[in-house]
């Protein structure tokens, strides 16, 4: 069992920092890399194992629109794995023995538009297309040295098609994670059909979801182990919602840690948090799944 961080956006807001722009949390690779480092230093004092980069928004695209170039973007995404190998070496120094790993953050082509499209997916794209968007980033994610690709959030079997042709060219594993609404991605396809493109890529080496409500997970979790054959991951967010408009969260907390017994119980194996899902209640997840093996 494998416990992972928990929404980095959350924590670098708590630590101080404006995410209001379209670059989200990608902005500090270059005003503020220590304040990354910090927070993947956050989640493995509070029993994290993995820290997922800051690259989800880091694309080609969305940073010449704010005037990098291809040269630069390609340094920040090498940063993102290069900051979680420092809070990798800043937890060695704290004391901490287990073992750690650094997860390439790959998001959906919807984080690039900041218009909240990576909930609804259907873009208008062809699978050719999102193939030419990701690919360029991926490689550069690859040859940076992570342990392994968190590919994230993705709302739609089209775009699903495109990575999964990329991440078998990369020499790197990769985990890919739907973004899902009750028993279907973001953009209405069975969950089955969703997972099963995974099912003969030896390159992925876990399927499930993320940044969904914490209720939808533990079908999610059946539907994973099911179709793909693999290790299942989940890592949902607090439970609230997204107002892409106000740019803010909506809605009440229902992320519970007490959760993971039911998630372990179906099939999950490596569990965290994702937005607005902090290192208290990483914490406490990490507690509750140390009490499942033991009671196992």
């Amino acid at each position: 069992m494998l416990v992972l961080d928990g929404g980095l956006s959350n924590q670098l807001t708590a630590q101080g920092h404006d995410l209001s722009d379209e670059l989200w949390s990608a902005r500090l690779l270059r005003d503020d890399p220590e304040a990354i480092v910090e927070a993947h230093l956050a989640y493995f004092l509070a029993g994290a194992s993995v820290a997922i980069t800051s690259s989800y928004q880091a694309t080609f695209e969305g940073f010449a629109k704010h005037g990098i170039d291809r040269d630069e973007t390609a340094r920040l995404l090498r940063r993102s794995v290069a900051l979680g190998r420092e809070a990798v070496e800043r937890a060695r120094a704290r004391g901490i023995d287990r073992p750690l790993w650094v997860a390439a953050s790959v998001g959906p082509y919807g984080a690039m538009l900041a218009d909240g499209s990576e909930y609804r997916g259907r873009y208008g794209l062809g699978v050719d297309a999102l193939e030419a968007f990701h690919r360029p980033r991926m490689e550069v994610l690859a040859e940076a040295g992570p342990d392994l690709l968190a590919v994230e959030t993705i709302p739609d079997v089209d775009e699903a098609r495109a990575l999964v042709r990329i991440i078998g060219d990369l020499g790197v594993p990769a985990w890919l994670t739907y973004s899902v609404g009750s028993d279907r991605t973001r953009a209405g396809q069975p969950l089955d059909e969703a997972f099963a493109l995974a099912a003969d890529v030896p390159a992925i080496v876990g399927v499930g979801v993320n940044c969904c409500l914490p209720e939808d997970v533990e079908a999610a979790v059946g539907a994973a182990s099911r179709a793909a054959g693999k290790p299942v991951v989940v890592y949902p967010n607090s439970g609230e919602s997204w107002d892409a408009s106000a740019r803010a969260w909506r809605g009440r907390s229902t992320f519970d840690p007490e959760r993971v017994s039911a998630w372990r119980a179906a099939g999950a194996r490596l569990i965290g948090g994702c937005c607005r899902v902090g290192p208290d209640q990483i914490t406490q997840l990490a507690a509750a799944l140390e009490d499942a093996d033991r009671d196992a």
